[in-house]
């Protein structure tokens, strides 16, 4: 099953054409992986894990009760000696917590806990966007959140117990990050007050799918009840606008000051720089150059992911040991260009190769594996020197069997 398979009961076509961006969509277990779906990305025993064993300080753990989330000072101390933090998860008092009401909202695990880093990566791919990962563990009959929204979209996975789910169209379609819920608390209580479009209870392996914007609150039923949310924060329209404006400013008329003595309240007096203003926009725009555009883009979209990790010793290593018979393919998840005259650029670093080297430096990263002796250069010295440069700069990997 690929990542998007296991979260959407729709092939991908459907998916994206009629639901995403749209509408919240529910997916039973029996249409994904059964009900032990999720088990493999986190279970109960991984949360002890997580809570006890691996060093978690805050913002990793948030703890909420009752709507209000509670000031890291109450689970968070010192981490002994040995460890100079003071603000070390401390997991006898997010056990106490937890069993007096409270929900742990374990943050970031596209991060720290295996399964979800490549978890978060094959979706991420499939969806061209980065993928945020939290859980949320809610005690018996208990309600960590009160309705609310989101500015990014996500899927809901339900991992154990089960989950009453409660979802209401917007008060405000497609909210910008700029733009969250508690600006219009008044309007999400009084609109969570009606029938919702959707009341389910989520049991293990089920998967939801809501829009940004779209209302929500989930409640446990019966007994505890851990979710994985995966977020994603999608580029939007607004980006665009906000990107052409950025470049507008090379436009000295655009950037020409108002008149002196200009009263800029008064409706009157600004309406003829206003039509001025417009149209000398108007112009502009109709200049703009969309790879310009594209490149900004490509900067703001590809700072907000982060390609697979790597195991550091291992990748020198394998470039130390490394044969024309030894296999290198691209680091999961890396994204790159790469100019005729050499320059690769991608979230990692920008890299200077020589133009000769172009031609097998798109092949070696093509997302195939592909065998050091075979890259299109004179000879093994130059295929080696080259391949041994992709891995020291985190471009490339080594494929082995156990691997590839």
């Amino acid at each position: 099953m690929t990542a998007l398979s296991r979260v959407v009961a729709l092939d991908e076509g459907k998916f994206a054409d009629t639901v995403w961006g749209r509408e919240p969509l529910l997916s039973r277990a029996a249409d994904l992986g059964g009900p032990d779906g999720f088990t493999d990305l986190l279970s109960p025993a991984a949360v002890d894990e997580l809570l006890s064993r691996r060093g978690l300080r805050t913002p990793f753990l948030r703890v909420a009760r009752d709507g209000e989330v509670l000031p890291p000072a109450r689970f968070t101390g010192g981490g002994g000696a040995g460890a100079e933090v003071a603000d070390q998860v401390l997991d006898d008092r997010a056990m106490h917590l937890y069993a007096t009401g409270a929900t742990l909202v374990l943050q970031g695990l596209h991060r720290l806990w295996p399964p979800l880093i490549a978890f978060a990566g094959e979706l991420g791919a499939a969806l061209n966007r980065p993928v945020q990962l939290n859980a949320y563990l809610t005690p018996p009959s208990s309600q960590g959140f009160a309705t609310h929204y989101d500015t990014h979209d996500v899927f809901v996975l339900q991992a154990g117990g089960a989950k009453r789910w409660r979802v209401h169209p917007p008060v405000l379609p497609d909210p910008l990050e700029r733009q969250p819920w508690g600006g219009r608390a008044d309007e999400v209580a009084a609109t969570a007050a009606g029938e919702p479009a959707l009341d389910v209870v989520l049991e293990p392996g089920d998967a939801l799918y809501l829009p940004r914007g779209w209302l929500h609150s989930a409640r446990s039923v019966g007994g505890r009840s851990l979710h994985i949310t995966a977020g994603v924060r999608g580029l939007t329209r607004y980006a665009l606008v906000e990107e052409l404006l950025a470049l507008a400013s090379a436009d000295p008329s655009l950037r020409a000051t108002l008149p002196y003595g200009l009263e800029v309240s008064d409706p009157d007096a600004i309406a003829p720089e206003l039509t001025a203003t417009v149209a000398a926009l108007r112009d502009w725009l109709a200049t703009a150059d969309p790879a310009a555009v594209a490149d900004r883009l490509r900067a703001r979209s590809w700072s907000s992911a982060r390609p697979a990790p790597i195991s550091p010793l291992a990748q020198l290593d394998a470039a130390a040991a490394l044969t024309p018979a030894g296999t290198i393919a691209v680091r999961p998840g890396l994204r790159w260009s790469l100019t005729a005259d050499g320059e690769l650029r991608s979230p990692v670093r920008t890299v200077r190769f020589p133009a000769s080297c172009v031609p097998a430096v798109r092949l070696a990263l093509d997302g195939a594996p592909h065998r050091v002796g075979d890259l299109p250069l004179d000879d093994d010295a130059d295929r080696l020197v080259l391949a041994r440069r992709l891995l020291t700069e985190a471009l490339a990997v080594p494929v082995t069997p156990t691997t590839g």
